[in-house]
């Protein structure tokens, strides 16, 4: 088996010297790096670096670890994150009536493919809970309406909490989440269905049917209050022609949501992506 690694995610003003002192950090500690990667955005004047390395600590060797990795990080500004690839996230899995997104993510987790426990799957709708529960895991059902939103989405996140859910995925949830929801558990990832920012909103693949695109695509985001506008972290594309109804759109675009949306998650439950200026920095 391999060793548990550490994973350190930075994003802070570009100056000299960054790799060079984190770099020594590992080496000091007797760390072995695995896997280095970084970014300067010249126009931005952000540096943005992910760094892995071999580390054994145990629960409170890592606490030791933070403390010292925070006076070395701390005074370039910014901000940090370190993680440990042996602490296995907790997911929950949101979906509506479509269940092709749910149905790929679910087999993913079935062979070994996503790296997390899925904690619990929620619905607004009973229709997919045949796909859940033969496989032991969780289905709860909140049905939405407009005047019951609000109370509904306090029981969500009373759910989340309870299980401890590190990262809510909205595999064909057709619900907007609000502000509300998201300023007390801002860890989520959507699946929308186009190439973004074009098509934003309602029916996507009618719009870009009707407007005669030669390209559809699917989008794989982090969720924001504004709606399809948050950082963007894995998209695909695939080629119509005038032959493709706005049905044979939606039969095209429903492969392009699965492979993005797993993707998406992949990368993120990876610790591969940094947020910063409402983008992403993928480090693949």
């Amino acid at each position: 088996m391999s060793k548990p690694t550490a994973i350190l995610l930075i994003s802070c003003p570009d100056q000299r010297g960054i790799v060079a002192r984190l770099s020594n950090f590992v080496f000091e500690r007797g760390g072995n790096i695995v896997d280095s990667d970084h970014h300067s955005d010249l126009q931005a004047g952000r540096f943005l670096g992910r760094i892995e390395w071999e580390e054994e600590a145990d629960a409170e060797g890592r606490v030791a670890l933070r403390r010292e990795l925070a006076a070395v990080a701390d005074p370039m500004g910014g901000r940090w994150e370190l993680h440990f690839s042996d602490l296995v996230p907790r997911i929950a899995l949101w979906c509506s009536r479509q269940e092709h997104c749910l149905l790929d993510l679910l087999w993913r987790h079935q062979a070994g493919e996503l790296g997390a426990e899925i904690a619990c799957v929620v619905s607004n709708h009973d229709h997919l809970r045949r796909h859940v529960e033969p496989l032991g895991i969780p289905f709860h059902v909140f049905p939405i309406t407009a005047a019951t939103k609000a109370d509904q989405e306090q029981r969500q996140l009373e759910l989340l909490r309870r299980v401890r859910v590190d990262l809510v995925i909205l595999a064909k949830y057709m619900q907007v989440l609000s502000g509300d929801f998201l300023r007390a558990f801002p860890d989520v990832i959507n699946i929308h269905h186009s190439f973004l920012p074009a098509f934003a909103g309602a029916h996507p693949y009618h719009q870009a049917h009707a407007r005669g695109v030669k390209i559809i695509g699917a989008s794989a985001h982090f969720v924001t209050e504004d709606l399809d506008a948050g950082p963007i972290i894995e998209q695909d594309v695939v080629r119509v022609s005038h032959r493709d109804t706005a049905e044979d759109l939606v039969r095209k675009g429903r492969d392009m949501e699965r492979l993005a949306l797993a993707r998406a998650v992949r990368l993120h439950l990876n610790h591969r992506v940094i947020t910063y200026a409402n983008k992403t920095v993928v480090f693949e």
